[in-house]
């Protein structure tokens, strides 16, 4: 049996619920300062959720929800520079604690450290937002737990393509049988089964809990805390009520046995 070597998460939804009250205040914001009468509501930023990375979310906006739009001559570096607004705007939101890691992440992380797993975050958001969650929300020096942070554009092909997984893994040198992954979405778990990541764990949050999570050894609505467990959406958790490091072992020797 390969013996789980390395955890490797999902950040935006995963490691904290950034979506709704985080990146789509952040781009609301970007499009105001742009002169923009643009506003994404909450259920239409749940459906442009389906395509992963922010510039990419802008475009299929405009080519779906408002092809009226005059679009400038250099259409890219007008998404870029959207998306650069929004990034300094999501940043400053971190910076002044808006958005705290979900429930037993914190617990999770230093329990692997303490145990010696190797950590690894896998994400399509940008460096600058992981940094700007990892310092603000969990840890001042939370970025030096982990070993490998892949994200953003250090991969031509974002989620549910298995480009980001692949690169963390070539990073640290592991097989895809000694690594879990933890994703919140139906892009993430196709993301890491593609990378041939056989034993997933999904956290769902309020954009995600419809999703086809199909391939994903368990699913449930958070990691939890001993007085505040999760709920089991699917999969087997034989007796544990919250996510440590007993039942991710559990889940990967159930795969790779």
């Amino acid at each position: 049996m390969t013996e789980l070597a390395a955890l490797i998460f999902d950040v935006d939804g995963t490691l904290a619920d950034t979506e709704r009250d985080g990146h789509r205040v952040a781009f609301n914001r970007a499009f105001t300062d742009a002169g923009l009468d643009w506003e994404w509501s909450v259920d239409l930023y749940g459906k442009l959720l389906a395509v992963t990375g922010g510039k990419e979310r802008i475009r299929h906006f405009l080519d779906n929800y408002h092809r009226e739009f005059q679009r400038p001559d250099d259409l890219d570096g007008f998404i870029a520079g959207l998306h650069a607004a929004k990034t300094a705007h999501y940043t400053q939101m971190l910076g002044e604690g808006l958005i705290p890691m979900r429930s037993g992440v914190k617990r999770l992380l230093e329990e692997a450290r303490e145990a010696g797993l190797r950590l690894a975050i896998a994400t399509t958001t940008t460096p600058a937002n992981v940094s700007a969650l990892l310092q603000h929300s969990l840890d001042p020096d939370a970025e030096n737990w982990f070993e490998v942070i892949a994200a953003g554009d250090i991969v031509p092909a974002k989620k549910p393509a298995p480009d980001i997984y692949q690169w963390a893994m070539e990073q640290m040198g592991l097989a895809p049988s000694a690594c879990l992954a933890v994703e919140d979405s139906h892009n993430g778990v196709q993301s890491a089964l593609q990378a041939d990541i056989r034993t997933i764990l999904v956290t769902t949050n309020g954009y995600t809990v419809d999703d086809d999570f199909n391939g994903a050894k368990l699913v449930v609505d958070q990691m939890g805390e001993p007085q505040a467990p999760f709920q089991v959406k699917s999969g087997q958790v034989n007796g544990h009520d919250f996510v440590d490091l007993a039942l991710l072992r559990d889940l990967h020797g159930s795969i790779t046995g």
